[in-house]
């Protein structure tokens, strides 16, 4: 992930959650329960493939409207839960493969 060049009044949603450090999440001491004792959910190692892609997609359709409206440690748990799960789909699929039209030029 790249930093944010804004330096206003109105940092970007990593700047504003205290569990995000930059490009990775921080490890919760205890396991999948954050501070406040809230389930994080399963660990996604120990999904299985459509599991992890369900997953992935359901983050992903309730993005926009996690961003605009829901509340800092809701947006803190969806950035957490997304970082974790494309981490996962990354480490099983290295060798992804990348559709020539979404390169651009150098």
């Amino acid at each position: 992930m790249t930093g944010s060049v804004r330096q206003d009044e109105f940092p970007s949603p990593e700047q504003r959650m205290p569990e995000w450090d930059g490009d990775h999440v921080h490890d919760m001491a205890s396991g999948d329960v954050d501070t406040d004792g809230e389930l994080l959910g399963i660990d996604p190692a120990e999904l299985g493939e459509d599991d992890l892609i369900r997953e992935m997609h359901s983050l992903h359709r309730t993005r926009l409207d996690t961003l605009r409206h829901a509340t800092d440690s809701a947006l803190a748990h969806h950035l957490r839960r997304t970082a974790e799960l494309e981490t996962e789909y990354l480490a099983r699929h290295p060798g992804r493969e990348v559709d020539p039209s979404r390169l651009r030029d150098a």
